[in-house]
């Protein structure tokens, strides 16, 4: 297995927007306010991880993946391709920092992120089953569908941990 913390080659990097599908190790760094969510199916040992940048889309169709109304929907119907049950899907997400409290005025982007994202979990029937959400330090995830699911996180601040 990957080193937990450092990508390797055979990890999937997830920038702003993008997603990724799959049994293979995958990773996405800087999440500020952004949203790393990971959808897994124990049973098949598939998942899914997007970097959603904001909580709604407003209409637009571009890059599905930035926002959490279309990016869950969307992972669904990946993961069922891939064949991946709805019902078994587990849900875990890390970001949604206040990054932004130095403009003067709190905009709450990164709550409003988490706050949507376990909304249209709640709607789609996927438990979420831990977060690492809040706060004011960036983080950075990396997710091992094929081990288990497991999730390894490196805050800003130097310290690790595993959702």
């Amino acid at each position: 297995m990957a080193d937990a913390l450092k990508p390797d080659e055979q990890t999937a990097m997830i920038g702003i927007g993008e997603y990724r599908v799959g049994s293979f190790p995958m990773m996405t760094i800087g999440l500020g306010s952004c949203i790393g969510l990971t959808l897994y199916d124990e049973s098949s040992k598939i998942g899914a991880m997007v970097h959603i940048m904001l909580p709604d889309s407003a209409g637009r169709q571009d890059r599905p993946g930035k926002y959490a109304d279309t990016a869950i929907p969307l992972l669904l119907k990946e993961l069922g391709i891939k064949g991946a049950k709805t019902k078994s899907l587990i849900a875990k997400m890390a970001g949604g920092a206040c990054m932004f409290e130095y403009f003067g005025t709190n905009l709450n982007i990164g709550e409003r992120n988490a706050e949507r994202v376990r909304a249209i979990l709640k709607e789609q029937g996927i438990p979420l089953k831990k977060e690492d959400v809040g706060g004011k330090v960036g983080r950075s995830v990396t997710f091992f569908p094929a081990n288990g699911g497991k999730i390894t996180i490196r805050r800003a601040d130097g310290t690790t941990g595993e959702l």
